[in-house]
C-alpha cells in the first residue's frame, strides 16, 4: 500500500538543528534569552508594532489579552461562532459572555454587518479571527468599533503575512495574536506570539506574561527587586522553541511564497468543477493577499462532504473538515449568547473540505486533483 499524503506535514528548515545547538550552547534554555530576543525584534520590525512577546501558544496570547482587556464577568466579547475553541476560552476563563455572529458565507469570516446588532451595554470588545490566511474587511469593522468605544483583538493565528489593502494582519487592532503551530505556515511545534499595537497595554503586557510579577523593569534596572504586582501566569516559550521559530523566521518570504503557489495550482485546476456547480471554490475578499495557509472547497451537502472524505481517504489522500461551530457546542450553549441566524455559519461548517497544502504538496498536487476530478464524474 502506498504511504498517504499526509493532511498536514510540518517543514523543518536546514538551520532550524544549528540554532539549537546555539541555543544549547549558550546556556541559557529558559525563556527570554538570545532567540526569544531575536523573534521579538524580528516581529517588532515586520510588523511596526510597539512591542511583541512570544508565548507557548496563540491560545496563551488570546488570555493575555482577554487580562489586558481587564474582562470582568458579565462582560460581552463580540465573535464568530466558526472559529477554534481558543477564541472564545479564553474570555471565558475570564467571566466574559462571547457574542456569537455569523459569518460571511463566502469567505468563513465575520460578517461586519451583523456586528451592530450584537452590541449591548456589557460589549467590552470585538475579536476578529483571520481565518483559512485570509484577512477579514477591517475598514468597517475599525469603524464601528471606534463608535462605540470598542477595543478590536484579532486572533490572526492563521494569518501571518496576509494582507489587507497591503497592511499586515495583526495590525489593524489594539492586540494580535499569531499561532505558530505545527500546521501553521510558520512554526515551532507548539507556540505563539501577542503584538501590542496599542501602547497603553504594554507595561502590563509584559508583567503579566511574566507570572504577575515586574521581573523586566528589574531586569531593565528601573527597580532593586522584583516582586508580585498583578494577575498573571507563566505565558514563556522556552530557548529550544525560540531557536526553532527563528529558523522559520528567517525565511517567512520563501515559505510564503511556496504556499501561496500550491494555493493558486489548486485554485486554477479546479475551476472546472466549480464551473460545472460541482463545489465551490476557496474565495478572497477584495483587496486581500492571502499566505497560503489553508486551500478548501465546499460540496454541496454534508452526505456529499462526508462520502469524499471517505473516497479520498481510500486512495490515501488526508482531507478533513474544520470547526464544529462554537454556538453549537456543548460549553457554548452554556456560556455564549447568539446575536443573529447562524444559518452560514451552519452551511460553511457542514460543506467544507480542507485540502492537503505544505511545502513539498506540489508533488502529489495532480493525484489529488485528479482523485478529486474522479468523485465527480
Amino acid at each position: 500500500m502506498e504511504k498517504p499524503i499526509p493532511f498536514n506535514k510540518p517543514h523543518v528548515h536546514d538551520s532550524a538543528l544549528s540554532n539549537i545547538i546555539e541555543a544549547s550552547n549558550l546556556g541559557q534554555l529558559s525563556g527570554d534569552g538570545f532567540f526569544t530576543n531575536k523573534c521579538s525584534s524580528f516581529l517588532d520590525k515586520f510588523l511596526n508594532c510597539h512591542s511583541s512577546y512570544l508565548t507557548h501558544s496563540c491560545t496563551a496570547a488570546l488570555e493575555i489579552s482577554a487580562i489586558l482587556l481587564d474582562i470582568q464577568k458579565g462582560d460581552e466579547v463580540i465573535m464568530p461562532s466558526y472559529t477554534f475553541v481558543s477564541t472564545a476560552n479564553a474570555f471565558v476563563l475570564r467571566g466574559a459572555v462571547p457574542v456569537f455572529v455569523d459569518i460571511d458565507i463566502k469567505n468563513g469570516m465575520i460578517n461586519a454587518d451583523l456586528i451592530q446588532n450584537a452590541i449591548s451595554e456589557k460589549t467590552k470588545a470585538i475579536v476578529v479571527v483571520h481565518y483559512a490566511g485570509a484577512t477579514c474587511d477591517m475598514d468597517p469593522i475599525i469603524k464601528i468599533a471606534q463608535e462605540y468605544g470598542l477595543y478590536i483583538v484579532e486572533d490572526a493565528a492563521q494569518a501571518i503575512n496576509s494582507r489587507f489593502k497591503n497592511k499586515l494582519a495583526g495590525t489593524f487592532g489594539d492586540l494580535s495574536t499569531f499561532s505558530y503551530h505545527e500546521t501553521k505556515n510558520i512554526i515551532s511545534g507548539e507556540g505563539g506570539s501577542l503584538h501590542i499595537i496599542n501602547p497603553q497595554f504594554d507595561e502590563r503586557a509584559a508583567i503579566v506574561r511574566e507570572k504577575g510579577t515586574n521581573r523586566k523593569q528589574f531586569f531593565l534596572g528601573n527597580v532593586d527587586k522584583y516582586t508580585w504586582v498583578d494577575i498573571g501566569s507563566s505565558y514563556l516559550p522556552g530557548e529550544l522553541i525560540a531557536s526553532f521559530l527563528y529558523s522559520q523566521f528567517d525565511n517567512l518570504e520563501s515559505i510564503t511564497q511556496v504556499r501561496v503557489r500550491a494555493w493558486h495550482y489548486y485554485h486554477e485546476h479546479l475551476k472546472s468543477l466549480e464551473d460545472k456547480g460541482f463545489i465551490l471554490r476557496q474565495s478572497i475578499p477584495s483587496g486581500v493577499q492571502i499566505n497560503g495557509h489553508i486551500y478548501y472547497i465546499r460540496l454541496n451537502s454534508i452526505e456529499e462532504r462526508n462520502n469524499f472524505l471517505l473516497y479520498m481517504k481510500s486512495n490515501n489522500i488526508q482531507c478533513t473538515f474544520h470547526y464544529i461551530p462554537l454556538h453549537s457546542s456543548p460549553m457554548g450553549k452554556i456560556v455564549g449568547r447568539i446575536s443573529s441566524s447562524m444559518i452560514c455559519t451552519e452551511l460553511f461548517s457542514a460543506s467544507i473540505v480542507r485540502l492537503p497544502i505544505w511545502i513539498g504538496i506540489e508533488k502529489h498536487q495532480d493525484y489529488i486533483i485528479d482523485k478529486i476530478n474522479q468523485f465527480f464524474s
